[in-house]
């Protein structure tokens, strides 16, 4: 599953995250491309904690069931003051047990840092859910530079990096498999 991290409007997350599907589907996987302005989960509604899978709502109900088809996550995100944005946020709070343990990986972007931190903000949450971050990630500085007609295109060292990162989500996936609830 990807998931497009931003709701922005004008963002450059949709073209980035287009990219990735386009490299996924390219090396034979299929996949969920979550587009979470398209997804417009309300703020957290869930009278019972999310462990204990007691949805109520419909949009909780078919967000837990593409989760939980889901193998591994690539999470597309911007940095916004240091952190990811809110909308990721949210979405990763409103499941949990379909989250465990799923490998991740994530794809940075922003300014001189790439959306590292971003990224780094990210660890803890997904550790807290029970997904394995994969060791690589994919760090996109300037991202507009590689944009041309609302088209994104990776450099080599770009494409390169996210290559290894599937090659890595395959692996986890089958090592991870047979530990999941």
């Amino acid at each position: 599953m990807i998931v497009v991290g931003s709701v922005r409007p004008g963002r450059i997350g949709l073209p980035i995250a287009q990219w990735v599907r386009d490299r996924v589907e390219g090396a034979g996987h299929e996949l969920d491309f979550v587009d979470l302005a398209e997804l417009n989960l309300p703020f957290m509604d869930e009278p019972e904690h999310p462990a204990k899978r007691a949805y109520t709502q419909p949009h909780t109900l078919a967000w837990s069931a593409r989760v939980d088809q889901a193998d591994a996550f690539l999470l597309v995100t911007p940095e916004y003051n240091h952190s990811y944005t809110s909308a990721l946020k949210n979405a990763l709070d409103f499941l949990a047990q379909e989250w465990q343990g799923k490998p991740a990986g994530v794809v940075s972007y922003g300014g001189a840092s790439g959306g590292l931190r971003a990224a780094a903000a990210l660890a803890q949450v997904l550790s807290a859910l029970g997904l394995v971050r994969v060791p690589v990630d994919v760090a996109i500085n300037g991202p507009t530079a590689h944009l041309a007609d609302g088209v994104f295109t990776g450099d080599a060292k770009h494409t390169a990096t996210l290559d290894r990162m599937l090659e890595s989500l395959v692996r986890y996936d089958a090592a991870l498999r047979p530990l999941r609830p």
